[in-house]
């Protein structure tokens, strides 16, 4: 699977046997970015399904993503946890948009475990 660059996003890959690291950065301000995000993000879903690995998206070197992309985010985390895939997100608080977007996701956390957001450790 190969790293995204879609206008001023991008999104890297790092894989390992446990895991499939999705790293975005940039912005994602696309009117309609689900005709490229869903496509490379329905390739992530088959590489973590055919490996068992967990899902983990970092979205710490992100400045900005729209609507729209979070329609799509939103969308996939009700389909990994549809298909019992793991998902972790992890971002930074620091970052005041972030914090308010991802505080809103909490609701997706069950006791299953399937889905996870996780802040980023505090830097000194």
């Amino acid at each position: 699977m190969q790293s995204l660059v879609f206008g001023e996003l991008k999104i890297d890959v790092t894989r390992t046997t446990a895991l499939v690291r999705l790293d975005w950065k940039g912005r994602s301000n696309h009117r309609q970015p689900e005709r490229t995000l869903a496509p490379f993000l329905a390739e992530a879903l088959d590489v973590v399904q055919r490996g068992g690995a967990t899902m983990e998206m970092h979205f710490e070197g992100l400045e900005f993503f729209n609507s729209s992309t979070i329609a799509v985010i939103i969308q996939y985390v009700k389909d990994l946890r549809d298909k019992k895939v793991k998902l972790v997100f992890v971002f930074d608080p620091r970052h005041k948009w972030q914090k308010i977007f991802f505080d809103a996701l909490w609701i997706f956390e069950k006791e299953d475990g399937l889905f996870r957001i996780q802040p980023i450790a505090a830097q000194p």
